[in-house]
């Protein structure tokens, strides 16, 4: 599963309006996956290999190895 291990953040679902965007136009549901990356970053003094968002990359959360 899709899953930041620093903040956390997953897979979330929303609903995909036709171009019309019309108050009767069909829906249908979408998902909205996080921007993860697989990052060398020193996690308890020891380099492990995690899945983390780019938010949490920008923001200096990880510090890579």
């Amino acid at each position: 599963m899709a899953k930041c291990e620093i903040c956390e953040k997953s897979v979330s679902h929303g609903n995909k309006i036709s171009i019309a965007r019309s108050h009767v136009s069909r829906r249908t549901t979408r998902t909205f996956k996080p921007n993860l990356r697989r990052v060398k970053a020193l996690v308890n003094g020891d380099t492990k290999t995690i899945s983390v968002c780019a938010k949490c990359l920008r923001s200096g959360k990880v510090e890579r190895a």
